[in-house]
């Protein structure tokens, strides 16, 4: 049967606070969507739908969240999300609508911020404990968030965004650990446990994405209440099979969209537990597999090598029923060691936070090495070229998307560039085999994807450039065999600068303390000039070819 298309027509919404239903694309700019087999409700609220009607269907005395040290089932949840919605609403007046910024690392504390916020119909904007003050203030200024939510550990890379003619006018803290000692954890405890959350439409906006793109400068995208849950619906349910005995594990940050599906969507929607850690290194998540018999995992390959390699020295990860690798290029000698190992198939995939989640991947039935899989259920894709036309199988090409989700940035020119008569053109080359099953070439642009993470490299040329060594500088990624790719800096000295081992380190150090520290450039190359074109423009093409001069 042919999929049915959704128009861009919205029901009526429960936002008193209208700025996210205002700065919409246009109509004419919106994806071509896919309707889901099933329709939602008009009224649709996913922070109820994942907490309190979870408990309503029997769900209660499981436990939802494990993480610093203690356990929540989902009636605790439920309770506990409530309170610190009475508290939004009657502490710090938050209306439906608003735009409310929360700042933690993967822990329970976030997780019930983040439904509190959804019950009392604003907008979260989720961000990662390791964004600076000037990235959290370009996040304040675009979404215009009035309130923030920060983990009391976290306040001082916040504190500078308070200022004259910032949106933003009060920081509340919570402890994002069991000790509940903040003001928001204080002022929670003072409400009742239970809440009558707010109707909001289902295609009310109810969560901002923000992504960097090439430019550094961010992206906000809007995801409905009904995308939150098609997202569970439809991968979670159909590719990875959830079910409630399920134990969830992974890296990604719940800031991120893939970190927020997979770590607390998809395994709240089907009464599953999910294990937050704080510091998700690949000896950690090993401990973790191990302690809680976990059986879903989500991360990047860099975590699975470490897990095969524990494996030989002992470790038992055989409770692990579904590996999925995201974030990097999974390469054909990981899967075939992992499938020899286990005798489980690791999945590949491949979704953008502009998607919500994962639109394209194997399944446990159907996967195979070197290839990123099929279209989930609700999604259709091909390879096209520079004018939209579709190539032949085999061809490289635009990897171009459409389905149950798609793009909508927040008042962004981009919108354009990213929607292409009707489908989303996500930025990756891909090639579809006479199969049907599509294989990654390469990023289309200039953004980094290092260990999971995108860095955009005018950003780190940015904070670069900040610092008195530097004259010039261009940013271009380089393989790595560990993280897929490394950030690699070319960098032309002012005089009086020495080309040394002492410099890179005080130029890895200060973008550091500029930017995310994830984002440093692991290789700095110093060079007398840069190549560029006629009128100035470097020309990074060359040096992404160029081998490496200097590597300290």
């Amino acid at each position: 049967m042919s999929p049915a298309f959704a128009t861009a027509t919205l029901g009526a919404s429960a936002h008193t606070d209208t700025f996210t239903r205002d700065n919409l694309p246009a109509p004419g700019l919106w994806p071509t969507f896919i309707s889901p087999a099933e329709p939602y409700p008009e009224t649709l609220n996913v922070g109820v739908e994942l907490s309190d009607a979870m408990v309503a269907k029997g769900f209660g005395a499981r436990i939802a969240l494990v993480g610093n040290g203690r356990s929540r089932t989902y009636k605790e949840l439920a309770e506990w999300s409530n309170q610190l919605a009475h508290a939004l609403v009657n502490n710090y007046g938050v209306k439906p609508g608003n735009r409310v910024l929360i700042r933690s690392a993967n822990n329970p504390a976030m997780v019930a911020c983040w439904l509190a916020v959804t019950k009392v119909g604003a907008v979260a904007v989720n961000t990662m404990p390791m964004l600076r003050a000037l990235e959290l203030q370009q996040v304040v200024d675009k979404a215009q968030v009035s309130l923030a939510l920060c983990d009391g550990r976290l306040l001082d890379d916040l504190k500078p965004c308070i200022r004259a003619g910032s949106s933003l006018l009060a920081i509340v803290t919570f402890d994002g650990t069991a000790e509940q000692t903040q003001e928001l954890d204080r002022a929670a405890l003072q409400h009742p446990v239970v809440f009558s959350a707010v109707a909001t439409s289902k295609d009310d906006v109810a969560l901002l994405g923000f992504t960097s793109g090439t430019t550094g400068q961010p992206k906000a995208t809007m995801h409905f209440h009904r995308d939150l849950l098609m997202a569970c619906d439809g991968y979670a349910k159909e590719v990875l099979q959830v079910v409630a005995t399920d134990v969830f594990v992974g890296s990604p940050p719940l800031a991120f969209t893939f970190g927020l599906g997979g770590l607390a969507l998809f395994p709240l929607r089907f009464g599953a537990c999910s294990v937050l850690l704080e510091n998700a290194s690949p000896p950690n998540l090993i401990d973790i597999i191990q302690q809680y018999k976990a059986t879903v995992c989500l991360t990047a390959p860099t975590a699975y090598r470490a897990m095969l390699g524990a494996m030989d020295a002992g470790a038992d990860v055989s409770s692990l029923r579904v590996a999925i690798s995201a974030g990097e290029t999974l390469a054909a000698p990981i899967y075939d060691e992992w499938l020899a190992k286990t005798g489980k198939p690791m999945l590949d995939g491949i979704g953008s936070t502009e998607m919500l989640h994962i639109f394209i991947s194997n399944r446990l039935d159907d996967s195979r090495a070197a290839s990123t899989g099929k279209p989930v259920t609700g999604y259709e894709a091909k390879v096209v070229d520079e004018q939209g036309r579709e190539v032949a199988h085999g061809e490289p090409g635009a990897l171009a998307v459409r389905g149950l989700t798609g793009c909508r940035y927040l008042n962004d020119e981009r919108q354009q560039m990213y929607v292409r008569d009707g489908w989303n053109i996500t930025g990756d080359t891909f090639y579809q085999d006479a199969q049907g099953y599509f294989h990654f070439v390469a990023r289309n642009d200039d953004m980094i994807v290092s260990g999971g993470y995108n860095i955009a490299g005018p950003e780190v040329e940015a904070a670069l450039m900040s610092h008195e060594a530097v004259a010039e500088c261009a940013v271009v990624a380089q393989v790595d065999e560990a993280r897929g790719h490394v950030v690699r800096a070319h960098v032309v000295l002012r005089p009086q600068w020495e080309s040394s081992a002492e410099t890179v380190q005080q130029l890895q150090d200060h973008v550091k303390a500029i930017i995310a520290p994830y984002k440093y450039p692991r290789v700095v190359v110093f060079t007398d000039s840069l190549p560029k074109t006629a009128t100035g423009k470097i020309q990074r093409f060359m040096l992404r070819h160029n081998g490496v001069i200097d590597n300290f």
